[in-house]
């Protein structure tokens, strides 16, 4: 397996429920984290938890390229290249059509899309020159099978599903892994903002979402683990 010490890891959607957990067990494994988030105060707090220096956190909105791009040039200026990406970020819209609107459809694919697009048009021609580096990508079930409600939500997450498929062709001349994981419910922040009623103590807790992930960055260098599935028992949906 590979090692995680003395790795340089970029976390996306730091600030969130998951990436924090995942921050915390890279940060004992000896990894040099490199946390983005939305919620500034969040972002320092898990910075503070894992010892993060300052220049080493970027609070940004993934949705605007010039946000991306000069992140990027900050995390450049500390090391040609990262090792390891993993986007945890994202946002859950969940509504019936009627309750939809064009800026829900928007605001869904500018952050559940765009932001991993721009990610990977600044970090990846950096691997590309060395030709190694792991992508974690984490579009959840809904980027494979359909739930009412989801429209929209369930959109982006198949745009990201069939972007991340195709680059992965594009890169079978380098040792470039991309990883994708589907999640099922994970008793996270994401459920506090929708009506809908689902048993959330029966849900995956963060911490164990953030282990798998934990897992996927130790790949052993002879193979890859393309997709890693990970849901409730009493709710599999694939």
């Amino acid at each position: 397996m590979d090692k995680i010490k003395g790795k340089h890891i970029l976390i996306t959607g730091a600030s969130g429920d998951i990436g924090r957990a995942l921050a915390v067990q890279l940060h004992s494994s000896g990894a040099i984290l490199y946390l983005s988030g939305r919620d500034s105060q969040r972002l320092t707090d898990v910075a503070a938890t894992c010892a993060v220096p300052p220049e080493r956190i970027f609070p940004a909105d993934l949705r605007l390229s010039g946000s991306v791009k000069t992140m990027a040039e900050k995390v450049h200026k500390l090391t040609p290249q990262l090792d390891i990406i993993i986007h945890a970020a994202g946002i859950g819209i969940i509504k019936p059509l009627e309750q939809l609107t064009e800026e829900d459809l928007r605001t869904s694919m500018e952050t559940n899309f765009y932001s991993f697009f721009h990610l990977m048009k600044e970090f990846l021609p950096p691997m590309k020159n060395s030709g190694k580096g792991l992508v974690i990508n984490i579009p959840g079930v809904l980027g494979k099978t359909p739930m009412a409600g989801a429209s929209v939500y369930a959109a982006a997450k198949y745009a990201l599903n069939g972007f991340i498929k195709s680059v992965r062709e594009e890169l079978k001349r380098t040792e470039i892994r991309i990883s994708e994981v589907f999640l099922g419910g994970v008793d996270s922040a994401f459920w506090d903002t929708i009506d809908m009623r689902v048993q959330r103590d029966k849900m995956i807790k963060p911490e164990d979402a953030a282990r798998a992930i934990w897992y996927l960055c130790q790949q052993p260098s002879s193979g890859v683990v393309s997709e890693l599935v990970l849901q409730p028992f009493n709710h599999q949906a694939i």
